[in-house]
Order: structure tokens, then C-alpha cells, then sequence
């Protein structure tokens, strides 16, 4: 193998040289490039009235983004100019528009902006890109990473089509490596991969096509290596782990290890072990799980395991949920960390869990009886000479707010289903519940 093949350092990296170069070519993202959608019409340059529309590239890294916008402009023949937000300034893109404005002007030949990581450009920066976008002179791809609501200024947002990203699946990924090792471009069967590090690859990928390239490619390195001298050197499993330096390839999304450790994760929270939580959560982070399985999971584990006794929890744990799906990874580990040291060190309680269940058990079984007549609405026409409402008695009229009367109907009468625990808050609850079920009961 030679330099060109891109296995040894200096070459251009995997992920690049097998970029697309048609949206023909382009692997995922099927929601977005059907037949008569924006951005096929953009890259055929139909139309001005459907060629004209400037979009918004929102989804993870690795989906497409920059893939997507260099593929329109290859395929319809516009000027295609490129900046980062990370390094250009109000300068450089009033300068592009003013570029753009003589190339439309002047040889009638319209200018496709990409523009990468938006959401890092500051209100005045994204200001300057609004007499171009409504004018025409330029049409604006823009990427982001970031919730273009939260990090787009609303009169761009306006005046551009938000189109949303997906993590590829195992499908879309497999797909991209066949292809990478025999293209042209990519390793020219210069290896062979056994199906198990194939799968690996695609486990550690997590939906992301530049990771996954990236993986193959060092994995090739490390099996030519190996096998210096061979023609086609094999890249195992144990080739993968060795190169991408990832101990958890036996992690499997869909099969038993997925289950083992999501059960060890929410186990060790309910057991209030913040050393053991936090490794199941970084077995998961690593391996490529959803983060916003975990999220879920640790919402769950707030309501069912912590409860009551500190209400606080299930605030915090919704919060990292919407946390990561504002941020994404890998920031998102460091909300979800905090969410399950404060879940694994909080007081515990199930009481209200299982008082719900209780309550439905009791319903499932035709436990339900008719609402009590003085509970009933008495607000139509005809319900008071039903009786609906007499007797009722408004608890802010008592002195303590809290009247003496009955609300479950008469087959329940004195049922109990929520018992609180003497953890945390649910301590203060039960003394309360006490006096409170005094008063109503009439004891």
C-alpha cells in the first residue's frame, strides 16, 4: 500500500477523500432528499423561485451538514463560497455579499454561502447576513450543531427553511464503509474487515459518518501494521478495540449487554451508589448510547426511586434531558453527570409510585364507585335539583383550609393509597398527612 491510500500519516484523512460528490451519492438523510424537496431543487437549479431559498443544516456532527451544502453547489453549478464562523467577522461576510451581489449583477451567476457552526456568529455577525438572504444576492446553507430557535436570530430564522439532521443509522453506516473499502477514493480493497469489527466500527459510530470513517481508517492503519508485507491485511474486532482505543465494544445497543448495564445504572441510583451510577453512565456515553435513552431512563429513576422524598429531583433530571437535547454530545454528559450524582445522593422514596399503581389496580378491578354528590359539578342547568353540590363545603372558607368532608366515593371510604416514608421530605409529608387525614376524616 502506498501514501495515496491514505493508511499511513500525511495522507488526507478517510472521511474527506470520501466525501460525496453528488446528493446521489449522499448516505442517510432520506427525509430530506426525495423527489421535489428543497434541497434536491437547490442542487438541480431549478427554478428561481425554489432555487432562491436559503436553508438551515440543523443535526449532530457526522450527519451531513457540510457534506450536504458542497454537494449542492458541485451539482448545480453556482458559486459556492465557504466561511466558518469560528474565524470570520462582519468584514468577510459583507465582503461575500458584495461579491455576490456583482457576480449576480454583472454575469448573472448566483452564490451558494455555506456557512458552518452558525450559532457561534454573535447577533450583529448573523445581522449582516439579512440584506443578502432577503435580497437574493446570496443563498445561505448554514450548519449548526445547536437549536437554530436558541441560536439564529428570528428575522434569519424567518427568512430560511429549518431542516433537521438524523444520526444515521446502522444501515446508512454500513452502507458508508462497504463503500469506503473498495472506492476509489477510500481503501481500494486493500482489507478485508470481518463483520464483527464492522459491527464495532458502526457500535462506536453512533450515528456519526465522519466517526466511523475515522475508525475504519485507523483500524486499517493498525491491521497493515500488523500484517506488514500481506496484500490484504484483516481487520478483526480486536483490531478495532486496539485502534480506537475503546475497551466496550461488547456494549451492544440491541442486545443483552445494552440491557445488563441500563438495569446496573438504574439499580446503582436506587442504591444511592454515585461511584457505580456514574460508570454504567459512562459505559453508555462510550459506547454510543442515545443520550436521550439515558435522559429518560433518569427521569424515570427521579419519579420512581426518589419521589417525594426530594421533589427537587425530577426538576433537576428533566433538566439535563432538555439540556441535552439543546446541547448535544459530548457536552450533554456533563448535565446528565449532575443529574445522576443528585439522583444517586438524594433521599429515596417509591411511596407515590406505588400509590398509583395501587389506586389503578383498584380501578382495573371495578373498585370506582359514583362520585359523592356534593362533589359533583353543579354548574349546568339542572344540576341543583339533582342535588349536585349540596353539602359541599369550600375549604379556603375553614380555619385551617382543610374541611371535614369526604371526597372518595363510598366503596373506598377510608382507603389508603399513598404512604410516605420517613427519607427527606416525605419526613415533613407524613407528619402533615397525619393531621391532614385527621381533619378530613372527622378523628
Amino acid at each position: 500500500m502506498d501514501a495515496g491510500s491514505g493508511l499511513f500519516g500525511g495522507a488526507t484523512p478517510l472521511a474527506v477523500r470520501m466525501r460525496p460528490r453528488s446528493l446521489d451519492e449522499v448516505v442517510g438523510q432520506r427525509h430530506l432528499l426525495g423527489p421535489g424537496s428543497p434541497l434536491v431543487a437547490l442542487a438541480a437549479g431549478s427554478s428561481e423561485s425554489q432555487s432562491a431559498v436559503s436553508i438551515i443544516l440543523w443535526g449532530p456532527p457526522g450527519t451531513g451538514k457540510t457534506t450536504l451544502a458542497k454537494s449542492i453547489a458541485q451539482s448545480s453549478g453556482r458559486k459556492f463560497v465557504e466561511l466558518s464562523a469560528v474565524t470570520a467577522g462582519v468584514r468577510d461576510v459583507r465582503q461575500v455579499m458584495e461579491e455576490a451581489l456583482s457576480a449576480r449583477d454583472l454575469y448573472g451567476l448566483s452564490t451558494v454561502l455555506f456557512l458552518d457552526e452558525i450559532h457561534r456568529f454573535t447577533k450583529a455577525q448573523q445581522d449582516a447576513l439579512l440584506p443578502g438572504v432577503e435580497n437574493g444576492w446570496v443563498i445561505l446553507v448554514a450548519a449548526t450543531t445547536e437549536n437554530p430557535s436558541f441560536s439564529v436570530i428570528s428575522p434569519l430564522l424567518s427568512r430560511s427553511l429549518l431542516l433537521t439532521l438524523e444520526p444515521l443509522d446502522d444501515n446508512d453506516l454500513g452502507a458508508l464503509i462497504d463503500r469506503a473499502l473498495v472506492d476509489e477514493r477510500g481503501l481500494k480493497g486493500a482489507i478485508e474487515l470481518d463483520d464483527d469489527a464492522k459491527a464495532a466500527i458502526i457500535r462506536l459510530s453512533s450515528g456519526d459518518a465522519r466517526r466511523a470513517l475515522t475508525a475504519l481508517e485507523a483500524s486499517a492503519q493498525a491491521a497493515a501494521a500488523e500484517h506488514e508485507g500481506e496484500a490484504s491485511p484483516r481487520v478483526t474486532q480486536d483490531t478495532v478495540s486496539i485502534a480506537v482505543d475503546r475497551a466496550l465494544l461488547r456494549y451492544d445497543r440491541q442486545g443483552d449487554e445494552h440491557y445488563d448495564v441500563i438495569s446496573a445504572f438504574i439499580k446503582s441510583i436506587r442504591g444511592s451508589d454515585v461511584d457505580a451510577a456514574l460508570h454504567y453512565l459512562a459505559r453508555m456515553i462510550e459506547a454510543g448510547e442515545d443520550p436521550r435513552f439515558i435522559a429518560r431512563r433518569v427521569i424515570i429513576s427521579a419519579a420512581e426511586d426518589i419521589g417525594m422524598a426530594d421533589p427537587q429531583a425530577l426538576l433537576i433530571a428533566t433538566a439535563a434531558a432538555e439540556a441535552v437535547q439543546l446541547i448535544g454530545m459530548p457536552e450533554g454528559r456533563i448535565p446528565l453527570a449532575e443529574a445522576v450524582v443528585y439522583l444517586a445522593t438524594a433521599p429515596k422514596s417509591n411511596a407515590a409510585y406505588l400509590g398509583i399503581d395501587a389506586a389503578i389496580a383498584d380501578v382495573r378491578a371495578g373498585r370506582i364507585g359514583r362520585v359523592p354528590t356534593h362533589l359533583r359539578d353543579a354548574h349546568y342547568p339542572g344540576a341543583k335539583r339533582l342535588g349536585h353540590g349540596k353539602g359541599y363545603i369550600y375549604a379556603h372558607d375553614t380555619e385551617y383550609g382543610v374541611a371535614t368532608q369526604q371526597y372518595l366515593p363510598d366503596e373506598l371510604e377510608g382507603t389508603t393509597y399513598y404512604s410516605p416514608t420517613n427519607h427527606g421530605n416525605e419526613r415533613d409529608i407524613a407528619a402533615r398527612l397525619e393531621r391532614l387525614r385527621a381533619i378530613l376524616r372527622g378523628t
